[in-house]
């Protein structure tokens, strides 16, 4: 979100050097000494050891169950003798579920630290970086935000959109009554605006009309929301929250043994806890704000509508909430990584992301801090960051699914520079900078050959009008702004809808779309690699330079006294706003890519059983179905759902055989704990 909404870290904390190519094999780089700033964390660091160390390390916190003082490493142990340290334990928890890939990717190797807080943070690194089996050192900071979080926004609760009289202005497809202010969507060109001088430009918007005749979205793909806390009781988001089933809130248990307690609607990382909260002092409902981008419930007749929010019949894709903000309180470095890696393991393969660092071209005399000005300098500075991110691209999703990896999403930043902020810039993510209604770049939006798509985002520095406060009432007593972007809020804890501007609410119309894609794709039984559905989403997104011409004003700081009058020559944005995000072409396009979805291999254990869906990977009439060896697993067919039975421990095939004369074929292998996916 601009200025108020966005969140960005602050300054850059020195770390050691990774390669930027580094995979998931993890190949081990040389390390530079890591410099400690004076946001960090006292008393903590966090530390990758090689994986020559992961045996004595699987010992040591398997006989501490998980938490330790020590390491078990004598070097390492000397040196956290003398820091008095009383903590030791893995920044990511086991999950038995995903642990096999965990390792594989090398996030087991990553520890906290915690010691003395009056010890000599410097002294520590210095004596921690001699170390041969310490392979990355950084200091544990907090994450910052760049806007006020006291600040109020215009907000109008839901019972008193309840109690106004329907003002829709055109024919939208869904009977949500305050669709008609979200022209992100479907733009008419007919947006009310503020100055005389600032336009709309019919078709300047995400695409949807076309997008919905296809589909409106489905509740098996997960978009999780990296943000303040989704209010996940909104009624206009609740049949659209992803749900943890088996875990309760309150509960006080690891029900499902991913790691986390209570966590039913996701995890609030700030305090580690499966509680979210939206109600503490200096929330501002950012979260919720994006949430509603992407999935408000569509047709329910009530408030607005979400691009993926389902609707003529179809359930919508599904919210699951990440909180790295509570109030005036935020998490810190290791807890965003953790969070980032919770997302892929529970079933998310979209990260949306309206945060960041500053850009590195960001104007100190506008109050900013730059941030990492390379993917070089990113990478050395937050290792355990970009760690997590690939661990995210490469291993959510599913090989057998609509999508094998993920898709990591973020607001390109709101700082005035001509260049992206980090980790929106990263080569593997998704850089989304902001648009006005008119095709024109927002004034605030971050622009550079980074960006990879635009999005609607608003601009009430070129729509709002000069020393004037624009958040005012329209004769239905809402408030009327059309130049930004309407969507779900909360505010004080009540339910209600709002305004806000921002690449923060680009970014989620293009994580709204990216999830409508996946959704049809799943109808057609479509696969891709994450990569391959990164460059569809480009490859189907409009061009936009030739719109760039001539100058554009805008007031900074607009509804101040005295406002700065800024022209912007708009030739020099051309090939550094990206395409614009278009839900139609990528829907169409979906049909001819990809490839066809086939069915699943599966591991059981002797005695059990495994079930799925056949109609989700196949489409025809299943005539028989066979196992190449009985003694083994066998299978049955029940309607469209196929079992499997574990017989013997092995490897075997079974045969789905179509009355056309088409086979599916999946294999299953029988061992030992393959039941919990238990990677002992």
């Amino acid at each position: 979100m601009k200025r108020k909404i966005l969140y960005a870290f602050a300054i850059a904390l020195g770390m050691a050097c990774v390669n930027e190519n580094e995979t998931l094999t993890n190949v081990e780089q040389p390390r530079s000494p890591s410099v400690v700033l004076e946001d960090a964390t006292p008393g903590e660091l966090i530390i990758k050891f090689s994986r020559d160390m992961e045996s004595i390390l699987d010992t040591t916190m398997t006989r501490c169950a998980g938490e330790a003082t020590r390491s078990g490493i004598p070097s390492t142990d000397e040196v956290l003798d003398i820091l008095d340290a009383y903590s030791f334990e893995r920044v990511f928890p086991i999950d038995a579920r995903n642990e096999e890939r965990t390792r594989e990717a090398g996030l087991h190797l990553w520890y906290i630290v915690r010691f003395d807080p009056e010890s000599d943070l410097n002294e520590a690194v210095e004596q921690l970086s001699k170390l041969g089996e310490v392979d990355k050192l950084q200091c544990n900071r907090p994450i910052y935000r760049a806007y006020n979080p006291t600040a109020t926004p215009i907000f109008i609760s839901c019972a008193e959109a309840d109690n106004r009289p329907s003002t829709r202005a055109m024919d939208a497809p869904f009977n949500d009554p305050e669709m008609y202010r979200q022209w992100c969507y479907i733009n008419d060109g007919t947006a009310p605006i503020a100055q005389e001088w600032a336009g709309v430009v019919a078709g300047c918007d995400a695409g949807c009309e076309e997008a919905w005749r296809l589909c409106t979205g489905d509740e098996e793909i997960i978009v999780a929301v990296m943000d303040e806390a989704v209010m996940w009781s909104h009624p206009d988001l609740a049949a659209n929250i992803w749900i943890n089933e088996g875990e309760e809130l309150h509960a006080g248990i690891d029900a499902d043994g991913n790691g986390y307690v209570d966590d039913r609607y996701g995890y609030n990382f700030v305090r580690n806890t499966g509680i979210t909260s939206w109600t503490a002092n200096g929330s501002t409902g950012h979260g919720t704000h994006v949430a509603g981008t992407i999935a408000a419930v569509n047709d329910n007749g009530i408030g607005c509508a979400g691009i993926a929010g389902g609707g003529k019949g179809n359930g919508g894709v599904k919210i699951m909430s990440i909180q790295l903000f509570e109030g005036m309180n935020s998490c810190s470095l290791a807890m965003e990584a953790r969070a980032i890696k919770y997302a892929a393991d529970n079933g998310a393969v979209i990260l949306q992301c309206s945060w960041g660092y500053n850009s590195a071209k960001a104007n100190l005399i506008l109050g900013y801090t730059p941030g990492p000005a390379t993917e070089e300098e990113w990478a050395a500075l937050y290792p355990l960051e970009k760690e997590a991110l690939d661990y995210f691209i490469h291993t959510a999703g599913s090989p057998n699914g609509v999508i094998d990896g993920g898709l990591a999403i973020f607001a390109s930043g709101n700082e005035y520079a001509a260049q992206s902020s980090f980790p929106a810039a990263y080569s593997k993510c998704i850089s989304v900078s902001a648009l006005a209604a008119d095709y024109t770049p927002a004034s605030y939006a971050n622009y550079g050959s980074e960006v990879l798509l635009s999005a609607p985002g608003g601009d009430m520095e070129y729509y709002g009008t000069p020393g004037k406060d624009d958040n005012s009432y329209d004769e239905n007593g809402i408030l009327n702004e059309q130049g930004s972007i309407f969507s779900t809020l909360v505010l004080d804890g009540v339910a209600g809808y709002g305004y806000y501007e921002g690449t923060s609410m680009s970014c989620p119309h293009v994580s709204g779309v990216a999830a409508l894609g996946l959704a049809y794709a799943k109808q057609q039984k479509r696969h891709f690699t994450s990569e391959e559905y990164r460059e569809l989403l480009y490859q189907t997104a409009r061009d936009i330079d030739h719109y760039f011409t001539g100058e554009k004003l805008f007031h900074m700081n607009h509804s101040s006294a005295g406002a700065t009058p800024i022209k912007m020559n708009l030739e020099e944005y051309r090939g550094k706003m990206g395409r614009l995000i278009d839900a139609g072409a990528l829907l169409h396009a979906i049909d001819g890519s990809g490839r066809p979805m086939r069915l699943p291999n599966l591991y059981i254990a002797p005695n059990d059983s495994s079930t799925l869906s056949v109609s989700a990977y196949v489409e025809c009439d299943i005539e028989s179905v066979s196992s190449a060896d009985t003694t083994i697993a066998e299978a049955e067919l029940k309607n469209d759902t196929l079992t499997v039975y574990g017989k013997g421990i092995g490897q075997t095939t079974i045969t789905l055989q179509c009355t056309d004369g088409e086979k599916h074929t999946l294999t299953v292998t029988v061992r030992d704990g393959a039941s919990d996916k238990g990677w002992l």
